[in-house]
């Protein structure tokens, strides 16, 4: 699920420089926009390390996860609460806020299982 959800992550921050260029987050604030930039780089980094079993990986991921969480919610926050059922779809805020939630409360045990399995314990 973690490679899944981090590639889908670098796919579509991927997308939006493509399609956008540096200007792609000139809606949220310049640390909001240079957080959006870096998840590009962020999101591949964890999912390659997810897939080498580095037990740090898990830890990476959802201090990645937190940043973006609270960078969309913190952009999207008024827009939520004027039309909060606009944004119970499939796409946006909803997958990013579970798959966070996902991550978060995953990755000590996982990073557990990924150190015991290299003998780091």
């Amino acid at each position: 699920m973690y490679v899944i959800g981090f590639l889908e992550g670098t796919g579509a921050h991927a997308y939006f420089l493509t399609t956008g260029g540096l200007n792609a987050y000139s809606y949220a604030p310049m640390p909001v926009q240079l957080l959006f930039h870096a998840l590009l780089l962020l999101d591949l980094l964890v999912a390659l390390l997810i897939l080498r079993g580095h037990p740090g990986a898990p830890l990476l991921a959802a201090a990645v996860m937190l940043a973006d969480l609270v960078a969309n919610w913190d952009i999207q926050w008024d827009a939520v609460v004027a039309h909060p059922v606009a944004y119970l779809r499939p796409v946006g805020l909803l997958p990013i806020t579970l798959f966070g939630i996902f991550v978060v409360f995953t990755a000590i045990p996982l990073r557990r299982g990924l150190a015991a399995r290299a003998g780091h314990g």
